[in-house]
């Protein structure tokens, strides 16, 4: 088993238009899927990723309108980590988020901000050897787009008891209990561990649901069901969520993790030229899309006149 990094990272928004007009408008990235929380069909999941919906590029919301700020505490991912091409796309993204009127800080090779509901990132320039993971924009020059990710940190009040778990799935030590690399043939991303605050943790608008870790396919998903249950952890079987399968777990440490297959896709359902233009809903809710659609905000999708 050799899972291949981040497959993609799911938050929470409490206004999908805004969302959008951030995500695509102001960061470049393809909006490539518009469908529902497969469990609450009344929320959408938007997707957000590169041009080819990509496992590793692919940044999800589910929205529910007017949900109050969140607040990432103990055993919550409180920072998003992207990769950029470049020093000079450090420059690029500093002035683009400012001119924005969105708080940056730029130190050294890292630029942190959070996006308008307070999630926070960090661009990092770009050391591996992965394939860059890019959406095309007309306001971002190639050279200076995101790259897909590069890894999450989260916050852990005893992070060494992750590490059985952790070392199970192929997670290695990079620098300590508190970081570790998770690297598969093509890709690669990182987890790190923080001292949470002392305030509580409350989800909401802002705050990251999971992170889903990327398997080839169902048979790296029974393997991974195994070595969680043996170090500890109760994943859940395998659910299909059409575009991919998954399985779900705490670790030790509180993060729930999603472990995703990559063998399935975004164009399952749509084209690839048209991804994210439509609702898309899986079949067991087609016959409620109707009152479906009449629950959902209309979106203003920057894509769909072109």
């Amino acid at each position: 088993m050799a899972l291949e990094g981040i497959h993609h990272i799911t938050a929470v928004t409490g206004d999908a238009n805004a969302n959008v007009d951030f995500y695509s408008g102001v960061m470049g990235l393809r909006l490539v899927k518009q469908t529902v929380n497969f469990d609450d069909p009344s929320a959408y999941h938007l997707y957000f990723a590169d041009e080819a919906a990509s496992p590793g590029a692919a940044l999800t919301f589910f929205e529910y309108p007017g949900a109050p700020p969140g607040l990432p505490g103990a055993g919550m991912v409180h920072t998003i980590i992207w990769r950029v091409g470049s020093a000079k796309a450090l420059d690029f993204w500093k002035a683009r988020l400012r001119d924005a009127e969105m708080s940056v800080l730029h130190e050294g090779d890292l630029l942190t901000f959070c996006d308008p509901e307070g999630l926070a990132y960090q661009l990092v320039v770009d050391d591996s050897d992965d394939a860059p993971l890019s959406a095309s924009s007309p306001e971002i020059p190639a050279e200076f787009a995101l790259r897909g990710f590069g890894g999450v940190r989260a916050y852990a009040q005893q992070p060494q008891a992750s590490a059985e778990l952790l070392t199970a799935l192929g997670f290695a030590p990079d620098g300590g209990a508190s970081s570790w690399l998770l690297g598969g043939a093509e890709r690669s991303a990182t987890l790190g561990y923080d001292e949470p605050p002392l305030d509580a943790a409350r989800p909401g608008a802002g705050t990251v649901h999971h992170v889903a870790w990327s398997a080839a396919d169902d048979a790296e998903l029974d393997a991974c069901i195994a070595k969680a249950n043996g170090a500890g952890a109760q994943p859940t079987g395998i659910i299909d969520r059409q575009y991919f399968h998954s399985i779900y777990f705490r670790e030790p440490s509180g993060v729930l993790f999603e472990v995703a297959t990559r063998d399935v896709g975004f164009t399952i359902d749509e084209p690839l030229e048209q991804l994210g233009l439509t609702l898309q809903l899986p079949e067991q809710y087609e016959q409620q899309r109707d009152s479906i659609e009449l629950k959902l905000t209309p979106l203003n999708n920057p894509r769909a006149g072109s």
